[in-house]
This record gives structure tokens, sequence and C-alpha cells, in this order.
């Protein structure tokens, strides 16, 4: 049987069309003007319809710098805490000199003339300025200065950052090595064993250093223990020259708070210390005594007799903000005194 030609052509043009359109609509073109949920499927699903393996992506276990830097992070950022002159507003004093500490004294070690004073009448910590009441009680005592000792923990006053010490407990050294390393290099172990070592122990070392500030007339000042550490051994600036110039009658006092270094056997090892105070190793200073201190309540103290222009002066700061202040300060005030003339001659000032 013989097909119709143009019934064949009408068939043919018929799938030629239905064709087009199948072509057209499976088109990327076309596809991606009318978007469908196959079109819109991740690769990941495309591919794991073909039985291939994805790799997806995973969290990366966090190495020793990822955990190091989550710590510091993390860390909780704790303020300095103020010293009592900041939370009793002393810093707010001004003064001609722009000081950084609270409390200034500067007088004649020799007719007690008072040449600059800044709140020299409050009462402070003093940190380890203590210790120079500490050597002047040993000194005092007429105790052997080659016995030896064993150096003491701090008993209830470590550990702290404060009382950090390079001397090992246990290990033996003489009481003059120890009085020197209280005074020139402020070690509190050292000043801790002279008082654990004097007879009748810490109670009556602590009760001869009140009683040795009553004798000297220091009505401001109170001690509980030898090394400074606590905030409740306090005193004022106007106490502390009078503490200055006692201590200036010993000489062993001033040879070793004005000793810029010492080298001691600490166990198997020779360990060095250096003075704590800066100022003796600068050539312009003639210091005759000094003893620094600090903890966070008494902020940067610093006392010291020195000579200035033909005259003996001794220098009180206490409560400096910052830890090179009191020795900028003590710069301040020299160069205030030789360029104004007033270490040679008499002059006050007083700022209340």
């Amino acid at each position: 049987m013989r097909f119709p030609r143009t019934k064949f052509w009408s068939v043919l043009r018929s799938l030629l069309i239905a064709l087009s359109v199948t072509v057209l609509a499976i088109s990327p073109s076309h596809a991606s003007k009318s978007p469908t949920k196959k079109s819109a499927a991740k690769p990941a699903a495309a591919a794991a319809k073909k039985g291939k393996a994805v790799r997806t992506p995973t969290a990366r276990a966090p190495n020793r710098a990822d955990r190091a830097t989550s710590r510091k992070v993390a860390a909780k950022i704790v303020p300095a805490r103020p010293s009592m002159g900041q939370t009793i507003g002393l810093h707010n004093t001004a003064d001609p000199l722009d000081l950084k500490s609270s409390v200034a004294l500067v007088i004649d070690q020799d007719t007690n003339q008072v040449l600059f004073s800044k709140n020299s009448g409050a009462v402070l910590p003093i940190a380890s300025i203590t210790k120079l009441m500490t050597a002047v009680v040993v000194a005092e005592a007429a105790l052997p200065m080659d016995e030896m000792l064993p150096v003491e923990s701090i008993d209830g006053l470590e550990p702290t950052k404060s009382s950090r010490s390079r001397l090992t407990v246990g290990t033996h050294l003489t009481r003059g090595e120890l009085l020197h390393l209280a005074l020139m290099a402020s070690e509190n172990r050292a000043a801790y064993t002279l008082g654990r070592h004097y007879p009748g122990g810490m109670d009556a070392f602590v009760s001869a250093m009140n009683r040795k500030a009553a004798d000297l007339g220091m009505g401001d000042t109170r001690y509980v223990e030898p090394t400074g550490l606590s905030s409740q051994n306090q005193s004022s600036a106007k106490d502390l020259t009078v503490l200055v110039r006692a201590a200036m009658l010993h000489p062993m006092i001033r040879e070793l708070s004005t000793s810029q270094e010492m080298q001691v056997a600490v166990g198997n090892r020779q360990v060095q210390f250096h003075t704590t105070n800066g100022l003796v190793r600068n050539p312009s200073w003639e210091i005759g005594l000094q003893k620094t201190g600090y903890i966070s309540e008494a902020g940067r103290c610093l006392v010291m007799q020195a000579k200035l222009a033909g005259r003996q002066l001794i220098m009180v700061l206490l409560d400096s903000a910052g830890r090179y202040s009191r020795m900028g300060d003590a710069e301040r005030i020299r160069h205030w005194l030789t360029e104004s003339g007033l270490a040679s001659k008499a002059a006050e000032t007083v700022i209340r």
C-alpha cells in the first residue's frame, strides 16, 4: 500500500516541530531564563546522583597558634589597681614642676629647712622604703654580720608579683649579704630573713621597728613586717626625712644602699644582683644613701640623701605614677634646685 505524499510531509513537519520544542526546553540559555529546582540544585547533589564520591568541607581542627590566639582574645584584661594616693585624690594636686609623684619633700639635712613640699603630711603605704628601718634595727642590734642564715619563705605574702625573689628558700647567706641585698636590690626574702633571725623572732623585730620609729618622733609611721610588701606599712614624707637622717648615721647602711651590684652563691650557681636605683650609676648625682620601693597600693617611691651645689639634701618622693617617673621627678627637682640657685641659698616652696 502506498503512503500518500501529502500526509508524509505533514507527519514529518509535525515531528520536526516537536523536536525543536524539546531542544529549547533543555538548552542552558532557556534553563537560565526559567530556573527550576533541578537547575538550582548544588553540584554535589548531581555528583552524588552519578555515584561519585563527594568531599564536603569540614571545620579545620584548631592548631597551637589558633588556641594561643583564642586564649589571648578570651583573656580578661585586669586594670592596674589604683594606689591609695590616687584613691584619695592626691594626684589632683598641681605643682610648678609637674611632678608625677603625688607626695614630695626636699629639705636641707643640716638645717631642716624645707625647700620643696607637696602633700608632705599625707600618710601612705611606703612599700620597700620599709627596708631602711629594717636596716637601722639590724645595725643597732650589733648582731654578727658574718653569721650564716638560711633564706626564709615570706609567710602570708607569697607568691605575688611584687614578692618575686631570686633567692632560693634554704640558701645560706651571711647576715651582711642579706642586708646588702635588701638595701641595694630590695630583695624581699633577704629582708624577711633578717627579721626572722632577730633575737625573739619576727614579732620582736617588728616591735623594735615601731619602737625605733616612736623614739625618732615618727608619729605617722607604723610597721607590720620588715619587707614593705604589706600596704599596712605606712608613713609620711615628713617622717621619712627623719628616718633617712637616722640611717645616715650608719656608714654600713650608706655604703650598702649605694652599692651598684654584688654577686652571691645561690645553690651551685653565682647570681648577679644590681641596684634598683639607676641614679646611683649616674655620675651627675652624688648620692649618700637611697632606697626605692613599689607595691600597687604605694605607687613608685624613692628616698635619697644627695649633695647638690655643696648642700646636703634629703629628698622623698612617694606614690609616683609610672615605672621611671620617680627618677624623672628626682631629675626635675635637681635641675630646678641647681638652675634656680635654690640648692645654695635659703628657699621654700610648699604645695598643699
